[in-house]
């Protein structure tokens, strides 16, 4: 884990490696600052020498400067790097999505995808920050006082020692209870985040059915599961400071009995026994040891909390695309036939039931074919292996001749255009989203595209025309226009195949014969795959796919369909009544 992550560290490196040479150098200061106090208080103020008083006085501000110094240049050398470090995990992370496939996203889930590059990257960039400081700064402190400590006095010494192993050890025990809380709270908050997304993307739905009080106890629901959880940790990690404060002060009681008597016994003779300053400097020293002990507990605390989260990061990361190039891809689609050839796919390997089943079919390059079926007969996964957002269980899909494994993916993507069912504008300009179609295109060639698509009359009664600015999702849209405005950025790649998607589902009857009239008499030669619930959209096709269940249940032009599928025909009544009535 994290030899993956700390990949990200980059340009940040060097300050990385700096901040614990800095830390190490502060740690050497402060531990000598004792060493100098002894003796100014043994050989300086206790024999009234005022030029050794002076002296030691000096360097005892020299070295407390010095060590001011260089802990500010490690604070500010520590956040530089962990805040680059965070900067550079996230923006790997969001590469790293960018070139996955729609089944890894699947598994991962977008809510999780979401919670690793915010909630999980803050705290491992807070771990990171204290791993390059304190986690550094503990352990030499710890180490340096104990090995002064004995250079006083090595019996003395030895009540500090024994702390240690004693505290280490209710460490140990309180992290080994903490980790599986923290872990489970971390896989909550993606629960949290999913429902979060999930209510506002459905906001209306929820106003409408006044569902508001449920929506609000299951967010509470949740939020409570990660209050439990994170209690009972905080709960448990309060032991951490009583049980160190209570092991520190006890061996600050016993070096003061047993010091004291040493003190008295000798005559405050250092070369005899001890002195005042020696007793003061162990006092000093055993101070250093409980802050170093207290800044390992919270370093532990960190790693603990944020060990989750690099895990998940890792697992990011770490994760591939199931779709890739081969050793030599195909880098030119030579026309907009395609072939199904035994087709079989499902989303999970695992799955019981294939949602694709022995497709074979065969389409000509220029062809209008029509896609019409039941909710759930699996149209929509049938056309989304033509430009392989998926790969195909068994069988094999060829573009223009070729398996679709076997061309350049963005060869091939850039051939085949796609009006998805959810459509998506994104925040800026009409034409900068049109321009995701093609960002070469002219302004002749975005309105051309935009006329096809019947959304030029629309455009043009705005007050800002093509630079109208559009709301993140196309919310100052209608859905109809949201539409048109897609299937124009999709007509902009000018592409040797174009699939939409139930894609004028939301533009009136008229509206829907006019667009696919431009685009049979405007790119013929564009083999143009139409899915739609109406059956008016696909009754002048060339030829008309009917979906069921997985499978193809019949292929023909409109009326070899009335005459030899039972679907199409119960279909084709069930729509066409009113009108027929009415002729």
């Amino acid at each position: 884990m994290l030899k993956t992550i700390l990949r990200s560290l980059r340009e940040y490196k060097k300050k990385a490696i700096l901040t614990p040479i800095l830390v190490a150098a502060e740690v050497v200061l402060e531990i000598i600052i004792p060493l100098f106090m002894a003796r100014l208080i043994d050989f300086g103020i206790s024999k009234g020498d005022m030029g050794y008083t002076l002296k030691l006085g000096g360097l005892l501000l020299l070295a407390a400067f010095g060590s001011l110094v260089l802990g500010s240049l490690a604070g500010m050398t520590a956040a530089d790097a962990s805040a680059g470090f965070a900067k550079n995990l996230r923006k790997d992370m969001f590469a790293n999505v960018q070139s996955l496939s729609f089944s890894n996203i699947d598994r991962l889930s977008p809510s999780s995808i979401i919670t690793r590059i915010t909630t999980d990257t803050t705290y491992v960039q807070q771990a990171f920050q204290m791993s390059i400081r304190m986690a550094v700064r503990a352990p030499l402190t710890l180490i340096f006082a104990l090995v002064a400590a004995f250079s006083i006095n090595s019996q003395l010494a030895l009540i500090l020692l024994g702390t240690v192993p004693v505290m280490s050890l209710l460490l140990y025990l309180i992290v080994r209870k903490v980790y599986p809380l923290v872990d489970r709270v971390f896989k909550t908050y993606d629960k949290l985040n999913d429902n979060v997304s999930e209510n506002l993307h459905g906001i209306r739905v929820v106003k409408t059915f006044v569902r508001e009080d449920y929506e609000n106890k299951k967010f509470g629901r949740i939020s409570q599961k990660i209050f439990d959880d994170f209690s009972k940790a905080a709960k448990l990690l309060s032991l951490n400071s009583p049980i160190m404060q209570g092991c520190v002060y006890l061996s600050m009681l016993l070096i003061s009995w047993f010091g004291a008597h040493l003190i008295v016994a000798s005559g405050g003779d250092p070369a005899v026994g001890m002195s005042t300053g020696q007793l003061t400097s162990l006092f000093t020293y055993a101070m250093q040891i409980l802050m170093s002990l207290m800044m390992l507990t919270m370093v532990f605390i960190m790693m603990t909390v944020s060990r989750a989260s690099g895990d998940r990061i890792a697992e990011l990361l770490n994760e591939k695309s199931d779709l890739v190039n081969g050793k030599n891809p195909v880098k030119e689609v030579k026309d907009g036939s395609i072939r199904f050839k035994n087709v079989d796919f499902s989303y999970s390997k695992d799955a019981d039931k294939r949602t694709l089943c022995e497709i074979n079919l065969d389409i000509k390059s220029g062809e209008t074919v029509g896609i019409i079926g039941g909710t759930g007969s699996s149209k929509s996964t049938l056309v989304q292996l033509i430009p392989r957002l998926y790969d195909v269980t068994g069988g094999s899909v060829q573009v223009g001749g070729v398996d679709v494994r076997d061309y350049d993916l963005e060869a091939l993507r850039e051939q085949v255009s796609m009006v998805l069912q959810k459509n998506v504008l994104f925040s800026g300009t009409i034409k900068e989203n049109l321009r995701w179609g093609n960002e070469n295109a002219t302004d002749e060639e975005l309105v051309e595209a935009c006329k096809m698509a019947r959304a030029h009359e629309f455009i043009v009664q705005f007050s800002d025309g093509y630079d109208t600015y559009i709301e993140q999702g196309g919310t100052n849209v209608s859905g109809g226009q949201k539409q048109r405005l897609c299937i124009a950025r999709a007509l902009l790649k000018k592409p040797k195949v174009i699939i939409m998607d139930d894609s004028t589902s939301a533009v009136d009857t008229k509206t829907d014969a006019q667009i696919r009239k431009a685009l049979n008499e405007s790119i013929a030669d564009t083999t143009k795959l139409i899915i739609a619930q109406r059956i008016a959209s696909v009754m002048e096709a060339d030829k008309i796919i009917v979906m069921d269940d997985g499978h193809i249940s019949a292929v023909g032009n409109h009326d070899e369909l009335m005459n030899k599928s039972d679907i199409y025909r119960e279909v084709y009544e069930s729509q066409m009544k009113g009108s027929l009535a009415n002729d």
